[in-house]
């Protein structure tokens, strides 16, 4: 079989590429091994925040007598909130199954394995040539020896969304992204968690003064956090027992069960990439240019092959710029990735850091605005983080959001569109915002850096 382009791997990456390249008239091919959706949508973004926010429920409802409502006997069935999940899964999947047939994109379903540099083998018996291809087969952890998953006492991300029954106590070893999301999650749902995270913070590489509001949140939850620290050794028996080397000593944590989160690597590793020709890293990841074209120009790779940052929205958007690339010849056009966390609170950003502003050469203005001073966040009584601005002293030119607090995933991306668009100070602070509302925190922030303050003492 031959077509004008074929796409391995149907994630948020792979599927919106192939689809894009159906509506601008080449014929496609999406081949991919499992499920529609990729890990995104089967074992990672979806049902990880599916099941956070029915945590984050059922947490609220604990401290509903604050508000004034009484609720006895709050029970959670663990079994039907897997069922949700399960189900939850099964309809978005079926959706994109829907578009691709929709924009006639052949969906073939089997391993695909370059047999040359412009064919592969599906399963070792069906081959498949094409003009071009985009390599979009994403991410898979890392595990480390002697701490493999096992099937009962350590487990992955994936293992630990669909465990049943709940941990009385469990140890993460990892304080990442999913570390924390997924030891929230359980922490809500009454297990007790402790984090272990080998680098000095946790959320290593994000801004201190966010994740210190987090870290508090996680304590006041009675999580137990371990930074510094090395994972040595770990037994199994009714339980694991694990070893760790703490700024104060050595000790032994004990839990129910372990889930390791230290990291992921490029899943290529089935593709044959050595006879298409293409070139990987020293860390495993595929190696593109500005166009995301590999060192095989036939060859495209997008989202997670091609390395940080490992996100869901990152790798739609290159999906796009390659099949604009392909067809169009259009170059693909850098913006601003603004990220999420969806800890409690939450964690979200977009542009350059302060430190990164002024290591860049920037004179730099800062806006911080705290959430405690919103009427919407304390009617909601979620008053904890803040909001900051990083500017352009000279220009007023905004060059990063961050937030840590309620919803803050929400409410970025008006953020990212003033970041992406160069906006001002004064864009943002005379942007008319409907009050009360979160929202708010942005334009606050923007006037603070102004010096115009009205909610906060100017400085």
């Amino acid at each position: 079989m031959r077509y004008d382009a074929v796409v391995i791997g149907g994630g948020p990456g792979g599927y919106v590429c192939a689809i894009r390249l159906a509506q601008l008239g080449k014929k496609v091919a999406l081949v991919e091994k499992h499920k529609l959706g990729g890990e995104c949508l089967n074992y990672g973004c979806i049902p990880s925040k599916a099941l956070i926010f029915a945590s984050s429920l059922y947490d609220k409802i604990q401290h509903a007598s604050d508000f004034g409502i009484e609720v006895e006997n709050v029970h959670l069935n663990i079994d039907k909130l897997h069922s949700f999940r399960t189900a939850l899964i099964t309809k978005l999947n079926t959706g994109i199954g829907f578009l691709l047939k929709h924009n006639k994109v052949d969906v073939i379903s089997g391993q695909a394995q370059f047999i040359s540099p412009q064919k592969i083998s599906v399963n070792g018996s069906q081959d498949v040539e094409a003009d071009s291809f985009v390599v979009s087969t994403g991410s898979e952890p890392i595990q480390i020896p002697g701490f493999e998953y096992d099937g009962n006492f350590i487990m992955g991300s994936k293992e630990a969304l669909e465990l049943s029954p709940l941990p009385k106590n469990l140890l993460v070893l990892g304080g990442g992204v999913i570390g924390l999301e997924l030891g929230t999650y359980f922490s809500k749902l009454g297990s007790k968690v402790s984090i272990v995270e080998m680098m000095d913070q946790l959320l290593p590489g994000v801004d201190k003064e966010l994740v210190s509001v987090v870290e508090r949140a996680l304590k006041k939850r009675g999580v137990e956090i371990y930074t510094s620290t090395k994972a040595k050794k770990i037994e199994k028996s009714n339980g694991v027992s694990l070893k760790i080397e703490a700024p104060d000593g050595e000790k032994v944590l004990t839990a129910d069960k372990l889930l390791v989160t230290i990291g992921r690597k490029a899943s290529v590793g089935t593709l044959g990439l050595d006879k298409a020709q293409v070139k990987v890293s020293e860390k495993g990841f595929i190696v593109v240019d500005e166009n995301l074209k590999t060192s095989n120009s036939h060859i495209y790779a997008i989202g997670d092959v091609t390395g940080q940052p490992l996100l869901a929205h990152k790798a739609s958007h290159d999906g796009i710029s390659v099949a604009e690339y392909i067809v169009k010849n259009k170059n693909r056009k850098k913006s601003p990735m603004s990220w999420a966390i969806f800890t409690d609170p939450e964690i979200a950003g977009v542009g350059l850091s302060q430190d990164e502003a002024q290591k860049g050469g920037k004179n730099v203005i800062v806006g911080k605005f705290p959430f405690m001073a919103l009427g919407r966040a304390l009617a909601v009584s979620e008053p904890e983080g803040f909001v900051k601005v990083i500017a352009d002293r000279d220009t007023q030119e905004v060059l990063g959001v961050f937030m840590v607090g309620a919803h803050t995933s929400d409410l970025i991306s008006e953020s990212a569109l003033a970041v992406t668009h160069h906006l001002r100070l004064e864009d943002i602070a005379d942007t008319i915002h409907p009050h009360p509302t979160l929202p708010e925190g942005f334009m606050e922030a923007a006037q603070v850096a102004l010096g115009k303050a009205i909610h906060i003492p100017n400085r």
